[in-house]
C-alpha cells in the first residue's frame, strides 16, 4: 500500500495587480523572515518546517524501492572519479598553483609549489574548513600578486552569503577580522596592498564595492550601485593596469576603472551605460579591448580604444560583427588575443596576433565543447584550453600561440574504465513551429537500438543566454549504460546558436523556449529514438521553469519530470521586489508590476498559475532551504498545487535539502548522491515503480 502524501492546508490570499486578480492558496509557505532564514536555516517557521519534513518523508517512503539502485548508481559515479585527482598547475611568477583531492575527501585542497617542481605548500584544506558544518563551499580563492597572501570566500549555509578570509603565507596564520556579508567576489590590487570586494545586502543583492588594506583595517566605500536591477563585481585587467568594476543585467552593462598603480583613486566610467548595449572591457598593455553588441552587433564584435579615451565615441572595430558567430569571451596575453566563438551549439577558439593575423583551433566532430581557459600571466606565450564531447573525457592542452603546437597536459581519468568507441554522439535538428531549427545533442551506447524501445532523458535550460555545452559527464553514463538515450535540447533562451538565439527566447518571446523543447521531443519521437510517454524531462532553476511549462503544455510526452530548484512561481516572484533576483531579472522576464502586457504574458505560462486538472506525469521537484535564487517555497508551492490537480494517479514528490542552497550539497560525493537519487527517480518513473510501493 502506497504511503499517504501530505495535504497542504489552503489559506487563500487574493492579490490584485494592474487590474488583474489572482488567488494564492499557499502563500503561507513563504517565511516572512526569509532573509534571516537564508543566513540561519534553523529560524524557519515551525509550520513550514513541519510540512517540508512531511514532504521529505513521503518522498523517501515512495522511493524506498529505489535505494538499491541509488546506491549502485552512486558507487558507479564515484568509481568514475579519480579520487586523488589534481588540476594542471598554473604558473605565476616563482610559483605554480593548483587544486587537488585526497582519496576519500569531499573537498579540495588549494596548493602551490615552486615553479618547475619542489615541495608543496597547502594554502587551504577545505576539508578542515568544513569540519562540523553541514554545508561548506569555497566559492572563490585568489593569491595576492606578490604571492604573500591567500584569500578565500566561504559560504557556510548554501545561501551565497560569504565570509572572506585572508591567510598570511609567510606565517601560515589566517588574519583576524574576516570580511562579512560578501558575495564571494573579490580581488587584490596589483600592488597587493589592498583587497576589493562586493558586498551583499540584506535582500541578497550585490550593492556596493569596498576596499580595505589587505592585512586588515578600515573599509572604504569605493562604489555603490543605485539600480537594484544591476549585478556588480570587481576584478583586475589581464595586464594588471587597472582594477575594473562592472555593473550589468541581461541587456545593459557599464564598467568603471581604477589605475592599478593608484588603487585608492575613485573609479572613472569607461563608457556610460545605454539600455540594450552590453560590453565588457579588458586592457591589452597599450589599449582597451572591448567585446560589445553596440551598433546592432547582435552576436557581438570586438573594438579597441586608446587607454586615455575609452568612451564609446572612440571605439574602433577590431573584429567586426558576423551574424550567427557569437563571440562568447576573450583571453589576452601581451602579444595575442584569443576568443571563444559559438555557432550551431558548438565552440571554437580563434587566435589573433597584434599584426591581425588569425588562426583557428577547432574540432571535426558533430557535437563537442572547447573551453578557453587563457593564461595566468600576461607575458605568457601559451594559453590553456580544454576539449571534450559527450563521449570523450576532458583533455587539457597548453597551446603555443607562436608555433601553434599544443601540449597535452592532462586527460580526465575514469578509473572504472571508459572507451569512447562504445558510444555514439549525434547531432539532430528539430523543426520548430516557426521554421527555426533546434539542435539536439544525442548520446547513446553503440549497442542501443534506434527503434523507439529505449527510454530517453531530455535535458534543457534555455535562459539568460547560457548555452548548454555538448560536454562530457561521468554521471550520465549511469543512465546511458543502462540502455537509456541522453539528449540535450539546445533551445532558444540560451546562446547555443548566438545571442539572437537568446533574444528570441526572452520577455514576450519566452514561449519559444518551451515550444522548442517540445519540438525536440516530437522530433526524437518522429525519428524513432523514443516513444511518447517514455521520456523523462529534466531541467534546473530557469530550466525548472521550462519543466513546469512543458508539463502543463504537453503532459502526454513525459513519463516523468525532474524540476531541480524550479523557478515555477514566476508571476509572484517577479512581483516581489524584496527577493534577491527580482529587479535584476525584469530584463529577462518583464516587469509585471508596471507592465500589463508583461503581466498577462507571464501569467499565461507561469507553471504555478497554469496548473489545471489533467493527467500529469510523475514529478520530482527539488530545492534547498538556503537557496537565495529559487527560494524553497517555489517547489513547495508547486507540489502543493499539483498534487490535488493531477488526474493520472502518478506521484508528485518533493525533496528539500534542509542544509543546502541552489547548487545542492557541497561535498563532491554528497553531490553524486543527489544525482543518483534523481536518476533513480527517472528509472522509477519509466518503470512505474509506485505501482508496487
Amino acid at each position: 500500500m502506497s504511503p499517504t502524501p501530505p495535504v497542504a492546508r489552503k489559506i487563500p490570499v487574493v492579490i490584485e495587480q494592474l487590474g488583474r486578480t489572482r488567488t494564492d492558496d499557499y502563500q503561507w509557505m513563504k517565511d516572512d523572515n526569509w532573509q534571516a532564514v537564508l543566513r540561519d536555516p534553523t529560524l524557519i517557521k515551525a509550520d513550514v518546517k513541519e510540512h517540508l519534513m512531511a514532504e521529505n518523508a513521503y518522498r523517501e517512503a515512495m522511493l524506498a524501492s529505489t535505494l538499491p539502485l541509488q546506491a549502485a548508481m552512486f558507487e558507479e559515479m564515484k568509481g568514475r572519479i579519480k579520487e586523488d585527482d589534481s588540476s594542471v598547475p598554473s604558473p605565476d611568477g616563482p610559483w605554480e598553483y593548483y587544486t587537488r583531492f585526497n582519496t576519500g575527501d569531499q573537498h579540495p585542497l588549494f596548493c602551490r609549489r615552486p615553479r618547475g617542481g619542489g615541495a608543496e605548500t597547502v594554502l587551504l584544506d577545505c576539508n578542515l574548513l568544513a569540519e562540523g558544518k553541514a554545508y561548506s563551499e569555497v566559492s572563490a580563492a585568489e593569491h595576492s600578486p606578490d604571492h604573500s597572501l591567500f584569500a578565500y570566500a566561504e559560504d557556510a549555509q548554501g545561501s551565497e552569503v560569504h565570509q572572506i578570509h585572508i591567510r598570511d603565507l609567510t606565517t601560515g596564520e589566517v588574519l583576524p577580522d574576516p570580511i562579512e556579508s560578501a558575495t564571494g567576489n573579490f580581488t587584490f590590487s596589483p600592488d597587493s596592498a589592498w583587497i576589493f570586494w562586493t558586498n551583499r545586502d540584506d535582500n541578497g543583492r550585490p550593492d556596493k564595492i569596498f576596499r580595505r588594506p589587505s592585512r586588515g583595517g578600515e573599509a572604504t566605500l569605493v562604489y555603490e550601485e543605485a539600480d537594484d536591477g544591476m549585478f556588480i563585481g570587481v576584478g583586475r585587467s589581464s595586464d594588471d593596469a587597472f582594477i575594473l568594476i562592472t555593473a550589468q543585467n541581461q541587456e545593459t552593462s557599464e564598467a568603471r576603472y581604477i589605475p592599478g598603480r593608484q588603487p585608492t583613486t575613485g573609479p572613472a566610467i569607461l563608457a556610460a551605460r545605454e539600455v540594450a548595449v552590453r560590453y565588457d572591457a579588458d586592457h591589452w598593455g597599450d589599449r582597451w579591448i572591448i567585446r560589445t553588441n553596440a551598433d546592432d552587433a547582435i552576436d557581438f564584435k570586438i573594438v579597441e580604444a586608446a587607454t586615455d579615451q575609452p568612451d564609446r565615441a572612440h571605439w574602433r572595430d577590431l573584429i567586426p560583427h558576423t551574424p550567427g558567430r557569437f563571440i562568447e569571451g576573450l583571453a589576452l596575453v601581451r602579444e595575442f588575443i584569443a576568443r571563444q566563438e559559438r555557432a550551431d551549439a558548438n565552440t571554437k577558439i580563434v587566435v589573433r596576433d597584434r599584426a591581425g593575423a588569425e588562426h583557428e583551433i577547432g574540432v571535426d566532430e558533430p557535437a563537442y565543447a572547447l573551453s578557453l581557459a587563457g593564461a595566468s600571466e600576461f607575458d605568457a606565450t601559451t594559453m590553456r584550453y580544454g576539449y571534450n564531447s559527450p563521449s570523450t573525457p576532458t583533455s587539457t592542452y597548453d597551446y603555443d600561440l607562436t608555433t601553434r603546437e599544443r601540449t597535452l597536459r592532462k586527460v580526465q581519468e575514469v578509473p572504472s574504465g571508459h572507451d569512447p568507441a562504445d558510444y555514439v554522439v549525434e547531432r539532430l535538428n528539430a523543426p520548430a513551429s516557426d521554421g527555426q531549427s533546434v539542435p539536439i545533442t544525442v548520446l547513446r551506447r553503440r549497442t542501443t537500438a534506434i527503434d523507439g524501445s529505449a527510454p530517453l532523458l531530455l535535458y534543457g535550460y534555455g535562459s539568460y543566454g547560457i548555452p548548454m555545452p555538448a560536454s562530457f559527464s561521468t554521471g550520465r553514463l549511469s543512465l546511458v549504460d543502462r540502455g537509456w538515450i541522453y539528449a540535450i535540447a539546445h533551445i532558444r533562451g540560451g546562446s547555443d546558436k548566438g545571442w539572437g538565439w537568446f533574444m528570441d527566447g526572452r520577455k514576450l518571446k519566452k514561449k519559444n523556449t518551451f515550444t522548442d523543447f517540445t519540438a525536440a521531443a516530437d522530433h526524437l519521437i518522429s525519428r524513432d529514438y523514443v516513444r511518447a510517454g517514455n521520456i523523462v524531462a529534466q531541467g534546473g532553476s530557469a530550466g525548472g521553469l521550462l519543466m513546469g511549462a512543458v508539463t502543463n503544455m504537453r503532459p502526454e510526452l513525459w513519463a516523468g519530470v525532474i524540476g531541480q530548484v524550479p523557478f515555477v512561481d514566476v508571476i509572484n516572484t517577479m512581483s516581489d521586489v524584496s527577493l534577491p533576483l527580482t529587479p535584476p531579472e525584469w530584463p529577462e522576464w518583464g516587469n509585471p508590476i508596471e507592465d500589463v502586457e508583461a503581466y498577462d504574458y507571464i501569467a499565461s505560462y507561469s507553471p504555478y498559475d497554469q496548473i489545471a486538472p489533467m493527467d500529469y506525469p510523475a514529478i520530482l521537484a527539488t530545492g534547498g532551504l538556503s537557496d537565495p535564487r529559487v527560494t524553497y517555497w517555489e517547489p513547495q508551492k508547486w507540489v502543493a498545487r499539483l498534487r490535488p490537480a493531477t488526474t493520472s494517479g502518478k506521484p508528485v514528490l518533493l525533496k528539500i535539502n534542509m542544509e543546502a542552497g541552489h547548487g545542492g550539497a557541497s561535498g563532491r560525493f554528497d553531490y553524486l548522491k543527489e544525482v543518483a537519487h534523481d536518476y533513480a527517480f527517472a528509472v522509477w518513473a519509466i518503470e512505474k515503480g509506485w505501482e508496487t510501493a
